[in-house]
Order: C-alpha cells, then structure tokens, then sequence
C-alpha cells in the first residue's frame, strides 16, 4: 500500500525539520573544530559547489519525475526503463561536462573567486562526487513519481548519517583544525552520503518488465523539452543569485558608508530568514508531492480530478499562509529576544512576516504550474523576477539601505506570484473569486489585532488560532468539502 498524500506530506516535512536540526547541529560542531576562518572558506567553496550541481543536474530530477508519473499514470510500466536510462544518460552528460570543468577550472577559481588556493583540492573533490549526485537526482525523481515517500526518507536520514559520520572520522584522523583538509574533509563525508543514497536507490528501484508492450513516445524529446529549460532558469538564477551576493555588499556600504547596513543584512539572512521559511517545511514537502500527482491526471486526461486538486490546494495553501504569517507577526519580538537575543532580529521578522502568504502559495504555484507542463513559463518567470530583483537591489539599496532590501523582495515576489498564479488558471482551467481571500486576509487583521491586546504566550497563540480559523470559516473561506478533501487525503491508497 501507498502512503495518502497527508501522511506523505507529514512524513516528508518531519523529515525536513529533522535534518535540518541534525545540520545545524552539525554546522556547531564544524564550526567549534575548524573556526571562523574554516567556517568562511568552506561556504565560499559550497557555493562554488551549489552553482556546479545546479548546472549538472540541469533540471533531470524534475524531469525524470515528471515524465515517470505520466507514464505510471497511464500505468505503461514499459516506459519506466527507458524514462530512467534516458535521464540516466542525459544527468552524465551534463554532470560530466559540469564535473571536468569544475576540476580543470579549480585553481583558477581558488584564485580568483574564493581568493584562496588552499581550497582547490576541496572543489576537486567535489567534481569527482557531481556525477554521483545526478544520477542519484534521477532515482529521487522516480522514487517521488511513484510515490514511495517513506523509502526516501529513510534514504535521506542514512545519507545525512553517513555523510556525518565519514566527516567525523576524517576530520578527528587526518584534518585536524586545518581548514583546508577540513574542507576536504566535508567534500569526502558529502561523497560518501551520496553515494550511500545512490546504492540504497539502485537496489530498491523495482525492476521492470522490458519486455513489455507499450507505444515509444520520443522519450529523449520529451526529456528535452522539460529538463533544457528548467537548466537554463536554474543556471540564470544562480548566476544572477552569485551577482546579487557580490552587489549587494559594495551598495549598502553606500547607503551610510559604515558596516551598520551589513550587519543588519547579517540579521535578516542569517536570523529572519531562517525563522520565516521554517513553517514552509510543510509547503515544500508538498509541492513535492503535487508535481508527480498533477502529472497523473493530466497525462490521463482527467480534467475534473486536476480541476478540484489544483483548487483545494490553493485554499488550504493561502489559509495556511496567513495562518503561520499572523502567528509570525504577532511573535516575531519573543522569537528574536529567545532565539538571537536581538531585538533587530524581532523587527525585521515583525515586517518580513506580512510576505508570508504570498511566499508560502508561490512555491506550491510553482509546483503546480510545473506539475501541468509549464515549465517554460515557469523559467521565463523566475529569470524575469530575478533580473527584476538584481536591477532593484543596485538602485534601493543606496538610498534606503535594508528597507531598500525588503522593497526589492517583496516587489520581485510578488510579481513572480501574479504571473505564476495567472498561468496556472489557464492551464488547470478555472476560474477563482478573490472575494473570499480579500475576506480571509482581513479575518486575519483582525485576529491579529485583538490576539495582540493578551499577553505573550500560550494565551495569544491560541486566541489567534481560533479567531482566524473561525472567521474563515464564519465568511466561507473555508468550507464543508475543504474538510471532506482534508479527510480523503488521509486514506492510505492501494497500488
């Protein structure tokens, strides 16, 4: 039997949260044995290292599952082995590309990027581990498609577990406090994990009959369309991301001509942001989950079952939203004070707060949209959006320092949200009032108005909870099948 798309989604959000815990412990540990200097030199070589696996996965992940829960939706399994043999193919090529450039390239980007040469043995590693890591993306792709969630958890908990483990060795026999070694260190754990993931993923990867007769529907063609131009956005955006880190330091130093403006960027990055995106667990986990489930029924021509997916998805996904973006605002001092100790770090969450819906519906838009075969749109958007961004940041940053940050932000999203939104109601074909949503914000305002008249705690929290969720349902926000929906996502589905 399958997981339900509810337990699924739990599964994977609890498994989210808890590497990510595991991680950051982790990063305290790393940081303890290695220092500051350690700890700077080994982010700059994990963005080289970012920017490389963006490239050499070029969009084969999502492609793979895309292209699988369309095929297991028209239940020709035939397909499977050549769908994975072809991305399998397609991730080498581009992961070997990617990988023999970044370890020819390795000195001179030591020299000229990282500005450091210790560091080329560390981004040589790396290049060796790349190709791994793709065709490990490929299996992940089916294993969602086929919605086999708890085999990718467990997967997913080994592969931190070894990762760590083999960097603890490494790092306690031949490291020591060396930055580079240390660095190197973490490369090979990574390495190690991966390829861990990779054995686990090739073994439990059911075998399907060849032999079985099925239409060739231009596999390779199909892999194209989707995986090139998801590469492309993929490798502007972090090219233009890499832009953004290099702009935005040298032009908040113009907004006062002191490090204050740094330090509060350091604050939202470091501390808000964080704290913001932690409720989106559970909206990453199932925007995971829609593109594969989208695929299925648009692949058999299920109109009516897309309709109602795509439409209770986007209800329960905005109430959400304001739901985790009121109890932000209405914590956002607490938070600060109990977690950094900082005041400033309380204020910049207060205002980044009020973006949570609009954050939080935007990926699950995205998933959905890509779920559809937009994903051309998509790229288009995202490329937009970050060029948008990129211009915005040169010219606020100056005149209004992190203010000029958080305009920037939030007029990118939300033009990113607009489009994406408008597209996927052409593609899924509906229609939608913002009537009820208009309604559910101001539900929202005013739950957060009076929750914040109690004091702090278990007393504001939950008035807040029940005030909104009542008003939603009071102005019909929220409504009887959204429950019925709620309740059938929880039944285990046979094979």
């Amino acid at each position: 039997m399958r997981l339900s798309m509810f337990y699924s989604t739990l599964l994977l959000t609890g498994v989210n949260l808890l590497l990510r815990l595991v991680a950051t412990s982790f990063q305290v540990y790393i940081s303890g044995r290695i220092g500051a200097t350690g700890v700077g030199l080994l982010q700059l070589v994990l963005s080289v290292a970012m920017l490389a696996e963006t490239a050499g996965i070029a969009g084969v992940r999502t492609a793979a599952m895309y292209l699988s829960a369309e095929e297991l939706g028209r239940k020709h399994l035939g397909m499977i082995p050549k769908i994975l043999s072809s991305c399998t193919i397609y991730s080498v090529i581009c992961g070997g590309v990617v990988s023999a450039a970044l370890y020819g390239g390795a000195p001179l980007l030591a020299e000229h990027w990282i500005n450091d040469l210790r560091t080329v043995g560390a981004l040589r590693l790396f290049a060796l581990v790349l190709p791994l890591e793709c065709i490990c993306g490929v299996l992940r792709g089916y294993f969602a498609a086929s919605e086999r969630i708890g085999t990718l958890a467990a997967v997913g908990i080994g592969e931190q577990l070894c990762s760590m483990a083999v960097t603890m060795a490494v790092l306690t026999a031949w490291a020591g406090s060396d930055p580079a070694r240390a660095c190197q260190a973490i490369i090979l754990g990574s390495g190690a994990g991966t390829c861990l993931a990779l054995v686990s993923l090739g073994v439990l990867c059911p075998h399907t009959d060849r032999g079985q007769s099925v239409p060739q529907r231009g596999v390779v063609r199909r892999l194209l369309r989707i995986a090139v131009p998801l590469a492309l956005a993929d490798d502007l955006k972090a090219g233009l991301s890499a832009a953004e880190k290099l702009v935005i330091p040298k032009r908040l130093m113009l907004h006062t001509g002191t490090e204050a403006p740094m330090a509060a960027f350091g604050v939202v990055c470091g501390m808000v942001l964080p704290v913001l995106m932690l409720p989106a667990a559970i909206r990453f986990a199932l925007a995971e989950l829609l593109i594969p489930e989208l695929a299925r029924w648009a692949a058999v021509g299920s109109t009516r079952r897309r309709r109602y997916l795509t439409r209770r998805s986007l209800r329960m996904a905005m109430l959400y939203g304001l739901c985790c973006g009121g109890l932000l605002f209405l914590l956002a001092a607490p938070l600060g004070e109990t977690l950094y100790h900082s005041e400033e770090a309380g204020r910049y969450l207060m205002l980044f707060a009020l973006l949570s819906p609009m954050l939080y519906c935007d990926a699950l838009i995205d998933a959905m949209t890509k779920g559809l075969g937009q994903q051309t749109y998509c790229v288009r958007y995202n490329i937009i959006t970050s060029a948008l961004d990129l211009l915005l940041l040169y010219i606020l940053l100056p005149r209004y320092g992190m203010y000029g940050y958080f305009l920037s932000f939030f007029a990118t999203h939300l033009l990113n949200f607009a489009l994406s939104i408008r597209r996927l109601l052409i593609a899924a074909q509906i229609s939608v009032s913002f009537y009820r949503p208009a309604l559910a914000g101001l539900s929202t305002l005013l739950s957060i108005w009076v929750a914040a008249q109690f004091p702090v705690g278990l007393p504001r929290t939950a008035l807040f909870l029940g005030m909104s969720w009542g008003l939603y349902w009071a102005f019909g926000a929220l409504r009887r099948e959204d429950l019925q929906w709620a309740r059938g996502l929880m039944k285990i589905r046979r094979p």
